[in-house]
């Protein structure tokens, strides 16, 4: 028996609002937008836990993916997960984009189908070779180093000649156990920061801009990030767009994360189809069109 519309995940550590936390509170405030977007449409809507054990997930036409961000710490539960529940209920977005999302290789898939991403070189699993002679093969002075399956910055290195060694052991062990990613250092990120479209539907509906903190390279907040309002050119809107249409099918929501690369050009940094932090903090009336996405998702 159907109790539900739409069931907005989220994982144990943001269900409750805080007081004393910035980011817990941040988390929760947003999800709480797209809640009474969802409701005010006429969506019987609820938060939860995504391993809540006690709910039974065919009692609601959907679930709706937010700040599930402990899903790539606990990969292998949650991929169990994914197949079970998606026999039960509509996934937003669905189990085929997520599981196309999560390893790094779908940027091959959308370089593909035009879209210009940044240099990228892949490694796979059980790769026998030394990030010495990675380097020296690809003729790359500066780069970055992360797992094809990750989150919030997870293993992900800044490597030059000074300090390759230092990375060598870890690097070993990761690739033992998964396939890792190479990309040149991108100097604008540095310069200019990062900035990130948001896409409901395939419509752009507003963007912010991350930049690093002073001495670092990661524009996550995690690391001392910062966020801003950002007003983005038509060429970035449009390129956002086509990078969202280029997907294995059109997803619901869509974060695009674009730079300038190192020769001045647009570069898809990462496409995020399956928790992203969307800021509706910066944008509530946003959370408003995705309520929309959701309703007509679902007629």
């Amino acid at each position: 028996m159907l109790t539900y519309d739409c069931v907005i995940l989220t994982d144990q550590r943001y269900l409750n609002d805080s007081k004393t936390d910035a980011y817990k509170h941040n988390v929760y405030y947003e999800d709480r937008l797209v809640y009474h977007a969802l409701e005010e449409i006429g969506l019987k809507t609820l938060r939860l836990a995504w391993d809540d054990m006690f709910f039974d997930w065919s009692s609601t036409k959907s679930v709706l993916f937010r700040t599930t961000w402990d899903y790539f710490d606990r990969f292998d539960e949650f991929s169990v997960w994914l197949e079970n529940v998606s026999k039960q209920t509509k996934l937003l977005n669905s189990e085929t984009i997520i599981r196309w999302n999560i390893d790094k290789h779908y940027l091959l898939d959308l370089q593909k189908n035009g879209v210009h991403i940044a240099e990228s070189h892949f490694i796979e699993q059980g790769a026998k070779v030394s990030l010495d002679k990675l380097h020296h093969i690809l003729n790359w002075k500066n780069t970055v180093l992360k797992p094809c399956i990750s989150g919030a910055a997870r293993h992900t290195y800044k490597l030059n000649a000074d300090n390759m060694s230092k990375y060598e052991a870890i690097f070993q062990e990761l690739i033992a156990n998964e396939a890792m990613m190479l990309q040149p250092f991108q100097n604008s990120i540095l310069e200019k920061g990062e900035i990130s479209m948001m896409v409901f539907n395939g419509k752009f509906t507003h963007a912010i801009l991350k930049k690093a903190k002073a001495g670092d390279f990661r524009v996550q907040d995690d690391f001392g990030g910062t966020v801003h309002n950002y007003t983005p050119t038509n060429q970035e809107i449009e390129f956002a767009e086509a990078a969202v249409r280029a997907c294995i099918e059109l997803p619901i929501y869509a974060r695009v994360d674009i730079f300038e690369d190192n020769e001045g050009i647009t570069a898809l940094s990462e496409l995020e189809l399956i928790e992203p932090e969307l800021w509706f903090r910066h944008q509530p009336e946003a959370a408003k069109l995705l309520a929309e996405a959701v309703y007509h998702k679902l007629k």
